[in-house]
């Protein structure tokens, strides 16, 4: 998203996505969300990696957090793995994640069959609906 474009309500991705204008609602991609040092952010943000270089206020789940120097989050940080580089700035708390805010991917035995952290496979949970 570019420098000076604006944005509000949900995004839902596969892909990382890099902000460096505004955007505000909710936000949940797979992959990573870097927010510039031009970026804003103001809302939920559910990620498996979140860095922050520019300002970010409301809720954010993801397996990793970065606050790079020119960083500022204030809110509440869901994630097990929380890094604040000096010069970065981080208003709020920080809780552990849990299996259900964050859901982890993993290979099984077979090829190309992906498993939840509850061990079920893709085609049990379509079979058990």
């Amino acid at each position: 998203m570019a420098q000076g474009s604006s944005f509000h309500g949900s995004f839902r991705l596969t892909c990382d996505i890099h902000v460096d204008g505004y955007m505000e609602g909710k936000i949940n991609t797979e992959k990573t969300l870097i927010i510039s040092r031009s970026g804003r952010v103001k809302g939920e943000i559910i990620a498996d990696k979140v860095i922050i270089n520019g300002l970010f206020e409301g809720e954010c789940y993801a397996n990793h957090v970065e606050i790079l120097p020119h960083g500022k989050a204030q809110g509440t940080i869901h994630s097990d793995e929380l890094s604040i580089e000096r010069g970065g700035h981080f208003i709020g708390e920080s809780q552990p994640t849990t299996e259900e805010q964050v859901v982890k991917l993993q290979q099984s035995g077979k090829k190309g069959e992906l498993k939840d952290a509850n061990n079920k496979s893709k085609t049990e949970e379509k079979s058990a609906s």
